[in-house]
């Protein structure tokens, strides 16, 4: 304990330097620009920013380009709770509720509320990683192709279980994705399927222009077809904070999204996004009002928003403790090190302490000044509220098919974003929650890989997933799930049994 706190001393002495300083908060403030621009995600703007970090030293370098996806994570709710356009993937969740906040009023509580929540989640979980990193990070590496399936599979059923609305339309959303994940290259035999000729979907379908169609562009179209759109909200002062009832709704919600995207950012796969679902979930089981989720719920707000920034630290526990990129940005931030002549993996606390205190640290840094960045801005972002929509609809339309294009520079993106703008408008108007689909989306590759990559381990035999510990234990707990899901309806049935003799007597 005491030596880490030494460890920790000596990061702070690295972090807090003035040029490495400037360069947490460069990475930040682009971060957080690159989050509220619809369709450009952590991955993209740290892309674009790698080159310019090759004149540095190693440590400020990563503190950037680790500023930038922290940042990204901060600032993708912003759009999603004034218009309803997810700024990534992982801000999908908070679409819902941020929204409907924002429809009645409530933009300014809701965006204290994510930033706040992201900045308890973000310190919570960077003092988990500090202390808790070579541990986790072995039992994560316990996970094998069956380990992956099994636990993505349960991840299904615990959504699917937790909604409050139809199971049935909630499972149907979701293989509604998974069918859409199958669209591309073959990961195990390179054969082209689902593509119909369309070059541009060998890498399958991306999220950002399905989540943006059907959110963004669904909303637009909802509400251009009501017959008396929505009054223009314009938010007065007092209105920008949280009351204390609020604040309340939100203090529970914080911290269990904390814990959840912590434990689930550890996990290699598309943490951050599924940690946010699992977290609204969770969210709206546990609440004694689940009737409000969808409507404006404080908690639909906190706790995803918590859960996504938790698993942004979390995902840093197998890349910093063993060199293993758990998620798409951590592999560009492995990469940046081995520009610099910096060796990732276990010896790394060693061979380089500076460097890897420095970067624990930058991150208590970074949390600080996202919270400092965030919080006077949101005055500002809820003024967009007074635009008009027959304004503002046009300029989100128009920055959402630039956001989208800009991604992968594809035409096809921006079709596919359209598409899923009618399907998503569609859906809505048939009482069918959209999100799932997204999530069945981000998982098909996963679950499609570990599950061949599991049978080619046992020469086509499905016992593997039984046989195998960690497996066995996951599908048990998937198993339970879909008992107790059953339950109200075999308790039906058993009773509806037992009077129809008595009833026939009659």
């Amino acid at each position: 304990m005491l030596e880490t706190l030494q460890n920790l001393g000596l990061g702070f002495s690295v972090a807090l330097a003035p040029h490495v300083l400037w360069y947490g908060f460069i990475g930040c403030l682009v971060g957080t620009l690159v989050g509220v621009l619809p369709g450009v995600g952590p991955l993209a703007g740290i892309s674009l920013l790698l080159p310019a970090t090759y004149g540095l030293d190693a440590t400020s370098a990563l503190v950037m380009l680790a500023g930038i996806y922290y940042g990204a994570m901060y600032g993708g709710s912003t759009t999603s709770i004034l218009m309803r356009i997810p700024g990534e993937a992982a801000s999908v969740m908070t679409c819902i509720d941020g929204y409907a906040m924002a429809r009645k009023g409530r933009a300014g509580p809701a965006l204290a509320i994510a930033a706040v929540g992201s900045y308890v989640a973000g310190t919570v979980s960077v003092i988990a990683l500090m202390f808790l990193a070579p541990p986790l990070a072995a039992f994560a590496l316990r996970f094998g192709p069956p380990e992956y399936f099994s636990l993505l599979l349960l991840g299904l059923l615990v959504l699917a279980y937790m909604n409050s609305g139809s199971m049935l339309k909630g499972l149907a959303m979701a293989a509604l994705g998974l069918l859409l994940g199958m669209i591309g290259i073959d990961q195990m035999s390179g054969y082209f399927r689902f593509a119909y000729g369309i070059a541009e979907l060998g890498d399958g379908i991306g999220v950002v222009p399905v989540a943006v169609g059907l959110f963004g562009l669904a909303e637009i179209l909802l509400t251009a077809g009501m017959a008396n759109p929505p009054e223009v909200i314009r938010p007065k002062l007092r209105d920008l904070l949280p009351s204390r009832q609020e604040w309340r709704e939100a203090n529970m919600p914080i911290w269990r999204g904390t814990v959840i995207g912590f434990l689930i950012g550890i996990i290699p796969g598309s943490a951050h996004v599924i940690s946010t679902f699992v977290s609204y979930a969770v969210e709206r089981k546990v609440s004694k009002h689940p009737e409000e989720f969808g409507r404006g719920a404080v908690a639909g707000v906190a706790g995803p928003e918590s859960a996504n920034n938790a698993a942004t630290s979390g995902a840093f526990v197998p890349m910093l403790a063993l060199g293993v990129p758990g998620v798409p940005v951590a592999a560009l931030l492995l990469a940046a090190m081995m520009v610099h002549g910096v060796t990732p993996g276990p010896l790394l606390i060693h061979q380089d302490p500076k460097l890897f205190w420095g970067f624990i640290a930058s991150m208590y840094v970074g949390n600080v000044i996202l919270l400092i960045l965030n919080l006077p801005l949101v005055g500002l972002f809820v003024n967009l509220l007074r635009v008009p929509y027959p304004i503002m609809y046009p300029i989100i339309l128009v920055c959402s098919i630039l956001g989208v294009y800009a991604v992968n520079s594809s035409v096809v993106d921006v079709w596919i974003m359209l598409a899923t703008g009618v399907l998503g408008y569609v859906l809505r108007k048939l009482d069918f929650e959209t999100a799932p689909i997204v999530l069945g989306l981000v998982l098909a590759p996963m679950m499609e890989l570990s599950l061949r990559q599991s049978l080619a381990m046992s020469a086509g035999s499905y016992a593997i997933f039984v046989t195998r510990p960690i497996s066995l234990v996951l599908l048990g707990v998937g198993v339970v799930l879909v008992v107790l899901a059953l339950r109200p309806l075999i308790t039906r049935s058993l009773d509806w049994r037992s009077r129809l003799p008595a009833e026939s007597e009659g």
